[in-house]
């Protein structure tokens, strides 16, 4: 008989078929991934968010048992790289132990990590040292940093989604290793699951919420002295306000001081004291759900002031990170149009992507630092051009951002439709980052359209904007 860890983790395998980014009616082939998971309370498997993505079906087995059993996702934080599986077959869950959520682990102690690593049915064993508490970015969603426990326990592709285990609770759910660093596995942190996990008890999960801003270290003796500031080593600046959050605006300004954030005094490289880890103040603002409040207390004009910060996911930026909803697209006169987003670019191909116009990369990656007013919230960009004697000259190379359409301007796939539908012109003219313009016949346009979908296999013209929950 095994111990009760081991009969508590199980194998995933998801046949999984995600979109082509470029061609955005199209999808790969289907193809089985091979991850790993642990019960919970309430007949549920815990396992990352990347181990159960663009799913058709999800098998799970049981510790040596060669039974196939179906599941479902029913939760899934893509910011946490975290989901929450159900088993249609009840009798799964006969003679399995939940396991329970333990602390977060010391550096220095030593962890079990349990899993299915690629290449056999048999469940490993590795155990290591926690090496590193620190703020890391999470692969899966690119875009979000959070809480990260680093081991040199092995860690390798099927592993993910399976526990660390110390004193027989988890302390970790194994999710990425780093290209470059030798003998070093991440895995998330216990209050990051535990978040997870009370985010979706009202029955949906909304994600991490985001304080708004851009915090920088104040450690410059003559700045501090300029804000009235002793020369110590405690507050760090807010040098820019990034999300459109009314209330963010309203009650921060730039070149405010954070001095304490929940009453945890932050230091002047933005750092706090956390369960004797000296990690990036952020944390705490991990701990709070969507539309709670974070206290602050703040340096401004002089004077110290505390006040209550209400925090909400942030969904503005989610071009900036990785997508996990079919991307929108429109097709007019075989022009094809989809949203920019990581995924775009890294469909390209590395060195490709790389070399795409400096213009539009500053709309994927640096849009946080222009206003809202300039900010495109999803940039539009002319992915392919398939070619039909309607379109035959027409000038811009791909991969440009449209900016205007008949004399609109062009901040989503919704604006696009919208100023194509109103044109009363004989004309759809465009207008592009590069400064690029050009134009389609309409009437020759529409007559093209069926042809172009036959030519080239294309089920619709458009899908629009799907919705973000």
């Amino acid at each position: 008989m095994a111990a009760d860890p081991e009969k508590s983790v199980v194998q995933i395998i998801n046949y999984a078929q995600g979109p082509n980014w470029v061609e955005p009616w199209r999808f790969s082939r289907v193809a089985s991934g091979l991850g790993s998971g642990f019960v919970i309370k309430g007949n549920r498997i815990m396992t990352n968010a990347h181990v159960v993505s663009w799913s058709k079906q999800v098998i799970v087995h049981r510790y040596q048992d060669p039974k196939p059993y179906r599941a479902t996702v029913e939760f899934i934080g893509h910011d946490c790289d975290l989901a929450i599986l159900k088993v249609e077959d009840e009798a799964f869950f006969e003679g399995i132990e939940a396991l329970q959520i333990g602390e977060l682990p010391a550096t220095r102690s030593s962890v079990t990590t349990y899993g299915y690593p690629a290449g056999g049915r048999q469940i490993s064993y590795t155990r290591g040292v926690i090496s590193r508490i620190e703020m890391q970015r999470y692969a899966h969603i690119y875009n979000r940093s959070f809480l990260t426990v680093q081991t040199d326990a092995a860690i390798n592709p099927g592993n993910s989604g399976g526990p660390a285990i110390q004193d027989d609770k988890v302390v970790g759910v194994s999710f990425q290793g780093r290209p470059g660093l030798e003998n070093a596995g991440f895995v998330i942190p216990p209050n990051i699951i535990k978040h997870f996990l009370e985010d979706i008890e009202d029955g949906k999960y909304h994600g991490f919420p985001d304080a708004g801003i851009s915090l920088i270290k104040l450690t410059n003796p003559a700045f501090r002295a300029s804000l009235g500031l002793p020369n110590n080593s405690v507050g760090a600046r807010i040098d820019r306000i990034l999300q459109p959050f009314p209330k963010t605006h309203e009650l921060l300004r730039v070149n405010d001081v954070i001095l304490e954030v929940s009453k945890q005094e932050v230091g002047s490289d933005g750092m706090i004291l956390y369960e004797g880890n000296r990690v990036h103040c952020s944390v705490l603002f991990d701990e709070a759900q969507h539309g709670e409040a974070i206290t602050l207390k703040l340096w401004r004009a002089g004077k110290a002031i505390e006040l209550e910060l209400p925090v909400y996911v942030n969904r503005a930026d989610r071009i900036s990170g990785n997508q996990h909803k079919e991307p929108p697209y429109l097709i007019v006169g075989g022009l094809v149009f989809t949203e920019l987003s990581m995924n775009y670019l890294g469909s390209l191909g590395r060195n490709l992507g790389e070399s795409l116009g400096s213009r539009t990369h500053y709309e994927l990656f640096y849009r946080n630092h222009q206003s809202e007013e300039l900010a495109r919230a999803k940039p539009i960009v002319l992915s392919k051009v398939l070619k039909h004697p309607s379109n035959v000259d027409f000038g811009v190379a791909t991969r440009d951002v449209v900016t205007e359409v008949n004399g609109h301007t062009i901040n989503s796939i919704s604006d696009l439709k919208a100023a194509l539908i109103s044109n009363t012109d004989d004309f759809h003219r465009f207008r592009f980052l590069s400064g690029a313009e050009e134009a389609l016949n309409i009437a020759d346009a529409h007559r093209a359209e069926e042809i172009i979908l036959k030519q080239y296999n294309i089920p619709n013209a458009e899908r629009l904007e799907v919705l973000y929950d």
